[in-house]
């Protein structure tokens, strides 16, 4: 025999019993971002290696998370499932600012042939710091906007990442500058990355083999490494990529026109996939895939696909049964429920039936309250099930319930029109009634999470405009990194239907989170665009993406490593946010590095 079971709380226990399956994936997350920021900031030389930089940009990520969930936790913050989300996100983000910084820094050494620490970090933080205020305020914005949703599981995953936001920002401005001195004073005193001994040119050099060259000096052939630190810091090869080889590229006029009819074909796509959109969460999808509630839905669906909830039809106060008129008040309100075409009325259960029934047939006396209360004992011997629907006490019946039967309950649609017709039904009853089933809770999403989640995305969008405006001195930068947010929010809502992702409360978090990064990317380009003191709108576009490019690539590749082992988990909740953040930073750095530059070319 094959059994599948189920209870009224394995939905819930299964639902918060994924947050432990995602804990090993987290491991494996630091690792992949320590390993990207590593191979990033890899040099040839003993000296210019900045792998230490690398590991102290994550680390601080990692003590944000710490902070933020500390500091949640204290405040009593509940910590629910989807906020297990949050520490792949931010490791990711966290990143990408110390990217930023990094590049602003190597830049202010090619600037100035000889200058101080102080000026140069100075130099850093004029440079960077705004391109990473912004995108901190907008991200942090879009969170605790992101609050304002009637969703509580909404209001603490946004609350626990914006917090987290905050303190990385705090971090990356403190911490991160603090190691970048330190490092400097280490390359400065021509010092080996791993060992910190000065790294000294031996007179028998000549006879070392190439590969300790290598390892202790810096490079194979002979020369010194001291005329390393005496010359400005060379430029990085991605970022002689992007000035030599991909700016002028897409600068070219046929590319363009190429760039233009690709846009035209995402925006086409993406319109139209936002026509397919379905809402609503399929209950099978909050337990993990390897659940024993899994097959319990897989059988339901094969075998009793035509019956819906089996829902309860409280009466929530104390009421007098054993009067007439109350009695035809309640059966009234049952046949009123029974009505409903959802409802079948022959599979309803009703023990105040079956006892008037009883008193019908001359086997009872229910005339009054006290021969009421006494003979329901003889109602129990009959139909023992009928205990557990009455709550008695010594001379009264304080609450009772009834169950009724529905059936064809099919699509989201069906459970949303289900919920509002009983309910409405059960509020003109003369009778204090509610209608009740563990799974209206989840119904109960589809009512409010369109309006909800439009309200959210348009708040947040003139949000982020609102701060676009205040910190980029150009109006028509700020123009340009709106259009971006409409242009990624609107792909990322059309792509999500063609990979099978409803909107539900999960994917609705990931939406306005959408917001917050499509603004990262569009506004570190146009902002470098603007600044630009170039002559032509071509060459401004490739100065843009020589300074920027890099750091904006690093930003996305490091996200989505950030976010890619969530593609393992066995759970829907975290495969779907990686789905939703994979189109985020996708189509944000799709804008960022393609759309945007080109586009500001012909304006």
């Amino acid at each position: 025999l094959q059994v599948s079971y189920f209870t009224s709380l394995s939905r819930q226990q299964e639902f918060e019993g994924n947050t432990k399956s995602v804990i090993p994936l987290f491991s494996v997350t630091y690792f992949l971002t320590i390993t990207f920021s590593i191979i990033s900031c890899l040099r040839l030389s003993c000296i210019r290696n900045n792998v230490w930089l690398a590991c102290c940009g994550v680390l601080s990520a990692g003590l944000a998370v710490l902070s933020s969930f500390g500091l949640m936790l204290i405040c009593g913050v509940p910590f629910v499932v989807t906020v297990a989300n949050a520490p792949f996100l931010i490791l990711g983000v966290g990143v990408d600012d110390m990217f930023i910084v990094i590049a602003a820094w190597e830049q202010s050494s090619r600037k100035k042939q000889k200058s101080d620490v102080i000026s140069r970090l100075a130099e850093t933080y004029a440079e960077a710091a705004l391109s990473v205020t912004i995108t901190t305020l907008t991200d942090v914005l879009a969170f605790f906007i992101g609050t304002w949703t009637a969703f509580p599981s909404v209001r603490s995953f946004c609350l626990y990442t914006g917090t987290a936001f905050v303190f990385c920002y705090i971090y990356t401005m403190t911490f991160f500058g603090a190691i970048i001195v330190l490092n400097h004073k280490r390359e400065e005193g021509n010092r080996h990355w791993l060992t910190c001994m000065p790294v000294g040119v031996d007179q028998d050099q000549a006879e070392k083999s190439c590969w300790y060259n290598t390892c202790c000096i810096g490079n194979c052939s002979r020369q010194s490494s001291q005329l390393e630190t005496k010359q400005p810091e060379s430029e990085h090869p991605m970022s002689i990529f992007f000035k030599k080889n991909y700016g002028p590229f897409f600068t070219n006029k046929w590319i363009k026109l190429l760039v233009v009819l690709l846009y035209g074909v995402y925006l086409g796509g993406s319109i139209y996939g936002c026509t397919q959109i379905r809402e609503g969460i399929d209950l099978r999808n909050l337990a993990s895939d390897d659940s024993y509630v899994i097959p319990y839905y897989d059988d339901d669906d094969k075998y009793f696909s035509a019956y819906g909830p089996r829902v309860m039809v409280v009466i929530t106060e104390s009421v007098d049964y054993w009067n007439e008129t109350v009695r035809l008040g309640i059966e009234n309100c049952m046949q009123n429920l029974e009505g409903i075409s959802y409802v079948d009325k022959n599979l309803s259960e009703s023990w105040l039936r079956t006892y008037t029934k009883l008193a019908e047939n001359g086997s009872i006396n229910i005339s009054n309250k006290t021969l009421f209360i006494n003979n329901l004992p003889m109602l129990f011997q009959m139909v023992p099930s009928f205990e557990l629907d009455i709550n008695e006490t010594q001379d009264k019946i304080e609450a009772s319930r009834f169950f009724i039967q529905t059936v064809n309950v099919t699509s989201a649609v069906d459970e949303k029109n289900l919920l509002n017709q009983l309910r409405e039904t059960a509020e003109q009853c003369s009778i204090p009634l509610m209608v009740y089933h563990p799974a209206f809770i989840y119904y109960d999403q589809y009512l409010v999470i369109v309006q909800n989640t439009i309200q959210n995305v348009a708040i947040a969008a003139g949000a982020m405009l609102v701060v676009s405006l205040l910190l980029i001195p150009n109006p028509l930068c700020c123009l340009w990194v709106t259009f971006a947010i409409a242009s990624v929010i609107v792909g990322v809502a059309g792509f999500m239907s063609f990979w099978n992702v409803n909107l539900d409360s999960i994917s609705m978090i990931n939406l306005v989170i959408c917001i917050g990064f499509s603004v990262d990317f569009s506004a570190h380009i146009s902002y470098a665009f603007v600044a630009s003191g170039e002559s032509s709108a071509n060459k401004r576009a490739i100065e843009a993406l020589s300074l920027l490019g890099y750091p904006v690539l690093q930003g996305a590749v490091s996200t989505i490593l950030g976010v890619v082992v969530l593609a393992a988990a066995k759970a829907y909740i975290f495969r779907t946010f990686f789905k939703i953040m994979f189109l985020v930073i996708l189509f944000g750095a799709l804008h960022g590095l393609v759309f945007i530059p080109v586009f500001l070319t012909f304006f």
